[in-house]
């Protein structure tokens, strides 16, 4: 291995930086429970939005949800297998999806630091969007009904933030960076690009980097369905709700999950002869300066970000061969962003292939953006373009693109496969990482 193999030089600064590849993945989704398995049902075109179905929904719009399938069989999530029964009273939902997907990652990559050198050198990037409401709700009325002494002493630990990186870190005697970002639904793919530049700086060799989220309850489906972004047209027909670029979507599906990956520096990840699934190859991020919820009609900061992920990749526009829309089945959102795919590759974008998953698994919220760059390294690594279901009768007012329609396409590139994918959040923040196939 020469060292010029193991870095490349950055168009921002003119200097060597270390290249960051991809060596485990780890998944927790409605379609399932483990990369594999959730790979296979996405690209087979199924989905697995369902109607809600516990108490306190009944007066709702919306009743349609993303539920991660719990119980014993195969592609369904055993909590008592991943965290001991006692830590579970502790801890929330979000934190347990994202200790069990970063386990698998982990086993995926067989890292396991034992050394003081090793577990300093590998860190923890793990993001969450919105802390359990319902949990804040019950807290405050056992203070109020009850009194203080019912207030849990691990009330304040499960509800911060950061406890799904921390839980990890501990877990996992990672004692590398230990960060945590929390910007709605921008937060996945903000974490997996701060890790990425962390191990490109030389702060860590290592790093589990990912999102996560568990927030289905009546309280933020009621607050999403007062703000109109919920779909509520498709109750009865739950499989159809979420149907991006489709002239019939009326909102965006409430989903829960986790994503993980772990991102290594090469040079680190060849010397222990570990298998590498990817290269992350840029990082770009803006800022709408718009409006708290709504983007902006003419795209400018999802062009930004785009723009700036090819720059810092130090790739062109005609490179990419596939985008991950970030398309949440919004009647503004997925035009705006169709456009600005558009403007950023002008005569190029008739021959991309941009699909959303968001079809096959709703929209995870802060877990959105690190399980959709999972699917793009899949995507890059099997030469697979996953669908976009539900899409029946494409939006004229979306840009004329190939959306990948009900079925998986063939990445038809010869050379490289490279993508994009992109997360965009209320407070107009946006980003984009750049992914490749890796080639040595």
């Amino acid at each position: 291995m020469s060292s010029t193999a193991a870095s490349r030089f950055c168009t921002f600064t003119g200097q060597k930086v270390r290249r960051v590849v991809v060596t485990g993945m780890g998944l927790v989704t409605c379609l399932g429970v483990g990369t594999e398995h959730v790979w296979k049902r996405l690209t087979d075109g199924e989905c697995g939005i369902t109607r809600t179905h516990f108490e306190g929904f009944d007066k709702i719009p919306s009743k349609v949800c993303g539920y991660v399938p719990r119980g014993h069989s195969p592609g369904q999530l055993n909590l008592d297998r991943i965290v001991p029964p006692a830590d579970q009273r502790h801890m929330s939902l979000a934190s347990a999806y994202a200790l069990a997907a970063a386990s698998e990652a982990l086993i995926q990559a067989n890292w396991k630091p034992i050394s003081e050198a090793d577990q300093r050198r590998s860190g923890v990037a793990i993001g969450l969007g919105m802390c359990d409401l319902d949990v804040i709700v019950d807290a405050g009325l056992a203070l109020r009904v009850k009194g203080y002494n019912k207030i849990s002493p691990y009330f304040i630990p499960t509800i911060l933030t950061n406890m799904a990186a921390g839980w990890v870190s501990v877990k996992h005697g990672l004692q590398g960076p230990n960060h945590s970002v929390s910007t709605a639904c921008t937060t996945g793919v903000h974490s997996i690009g701060d890790a990425f530049k962390m191990i490109q700086r030389g702060d860590a060799d290592v790093m589990v980097a990912g999102s996560t989220e568990a927030v289905i309850g009546p309280l933020s489906m009621a607050g999403f369905s007062r703000l109109k972004a919920l779909s509520t047209r498709y109750n009865d027909t739950p499989e159809q709700s979420s149907r991006p670029f489709d002239k019939g979507r009326d909102g965006f599906v409430m989903s829960e999950g986790s994503g993980m990956v772990v991102l290594e520096n090469l040079e680190h990840a060849w010397k222990r002869g570990a298998s590498i699934y990817g290269e992350i190859m840029g990082y770009g991020l803006s800022g709408d300066a718009h409006h708290l919820t709504a983007p902006r009609a003419d795209g400018i900061g999802a062009q930004q970000c785009m723009m700036g992920a090819l720059k810092d990749a130090g790739i062109e526009a005609e490179e990419v061969g596939y985008i991950n829309a970030h398309a949440t089945s919004t009647p503004l959102g997925d035009i705006a962003e169709s456009q600005a795919i558009q403007s950023v590759f002008q005569e190029r974008a008739g021959n991309l292939a941009v699909s959303s998953s968001k079809g096959a698994v709703g929209h995870l919220l802060g877990g959105a953006g690190s399980v959709e760059a999972i699917f793009t390294l899949l995507a890059c690594h099997t030469g697979v373009i996953p669908p976009t279901i539900n899409l029946k009768n494409q939006d004229p007012e979306c840009a004329d693109l190939n959306f990948v329609p009900n079925q998986s396409q063939n990445w038809s590139d010869t050379t490289r496969r490279i993508a994009l994918t992109n997360s965009f959040g209320f407070g107009g923040t946006n980003s984009s990482l750049c992914i490749g196939q890796f080639v040595s």
